[in-house]
């Protein structure tokens, strides 16, 4: 079990490693078989080398049947392997990075995980949140293992789980549980425009949240946010933040298939005024943007890619500037 001082480094003095998470999500959605292959090394290097990155998000999903299902079938594929995490971090970790694990739980048959849902009182023969968070709890401390194991220095125990939220109770039994197998900062990484809904920032190291805020409105959020950080004076960051490369898509980030034509300008405009906004404010203490694939298109089709994904658009330059400011590398 290598690296379980060195994922305490941040927690003991109250910081994130390196001050500041220059962030990237990467691998989404985790498909077995797509992460230990040359294509995947290279997506991770390139990754790194371009964006300029101080953090690498292993970020993948497991799936449950339906929104009102209990079980997580987290061994199953097509979610990666334990093995295939591994090598992920590893892999991370040789390019002299900072790693998240960030294990998702998702709903087969397509329904967003922010309406997984059970009646607050039980009722027989219904699903109930407690199986629910037994089989979810699982998925999730067994990840905590292994991001002890091997060293990361952030873990987080949920993503956008808004209906999930107001179970306090139960969030914080898991919290405890994954304490008692990880040593290193926990996060939960709320949704938009949920920061000052979640009740239970307390039992948690960093506060986070998915920044999808549409362009001209950043200044507003980031002021009703601010509160909530102030309140409790931990960390906060962005687990995820992104835009599309595509028309309309800055008026709406979050919605990945709203239809548009491909434009890589629009997403670097919104990547500018997102990072402005946010370099004013202290306590962003940094981003870990949505997000780059482990197979990577090719470069020449950039202008014609309309996903979230900024290798070789526009966007990719304005990142890449604001993290080597925010780190300290402009310059250097």
């Amino acid at each position: 079990m290598h690296g379980l001082g060195a994922a305490r480094d941040g927690e003991r003095d109250g910081e994130l490693p390196g001050g500041y998470v220059a962030g990237m999500t990467w691998g989404w959605t985790g498909v077995r078989g797509t992460w230990t292959d040359e294509a995947a090394a290279e997506s991770m290097r390139v990754m790194v080398d371009r964006v300029a990155t101080t953090w690498t998000a292993v970020t993948f999903a497991a799936y449950q049947d339906t929104a009102q299902s209990v079980d997580v079938h987290w061994r199953d594929a097509p979610t990666v392997t334990e093995d295939e995490v591994r090598h992920a971090i590893r892999a991370a970790r040789a390019l002299g990075q900072h790693v998240l694990l960030k294990p998702v739980v998702n709903c087969a048959d397509g329904t967003w995980r922010a309406h997984i849902n059970f009646f607050d009182h039980d009722v027989p023969c219904e699903p109930k949140w407690s199986d629910w968070f037994r089989s979810y709890g699982e998925f999730v401390v067994h990840y905590a293992r292994v991001a002890a194991e091997e060293g990361c220095e952030m873990f987080s125990v949920g993503c956008e789980m808004v209906q999930t939220d107001r179970r306090a109770d139960e969030w914080r039994a898991l919290v405890a549980q994954v304490r008692e197998v990880y040593p290193g900062l926990v996060t939960y990484n709320c949704d938009k425009y949920q920061e000052d809904r979640v009740t239970w920032w307390d039992a948690v190291d960093v506060i986070s949240s998915s920044g999808y805020y549409p362009l001209g409105d950043w200044e507003n959020q980031l002021d009703r946010i601010e509160p909530v950080v102030a309140t409790h004076g931990k960390p906060f960051v962005f687990l995820e933040a992104g835009c599309p490369s595509r028309t309309g898509s800055s008026a709406l980030p979050n919605d990945w298939g709203l239809a548009g034509e491909p434009d890589g300008e629009a997403q670097a405009d919104w990547y500018r005024e997102m990072l402005a906004s946010c370099a004013r404010r202290e306590w962003v203490q940094g981003f870990v943007l949505w997000d780059w694939p482990a197979h990577l298109y090719d470069e020449a089709d950039a202008a014609t890619n309309d996903d979230y994904c900024p290798f070789g658009k526009p966007a990719e330059a304005v990142i890449r500037q604001a993290y080597l400011t925010a780190t300290g590398r402009a310059g250097g």
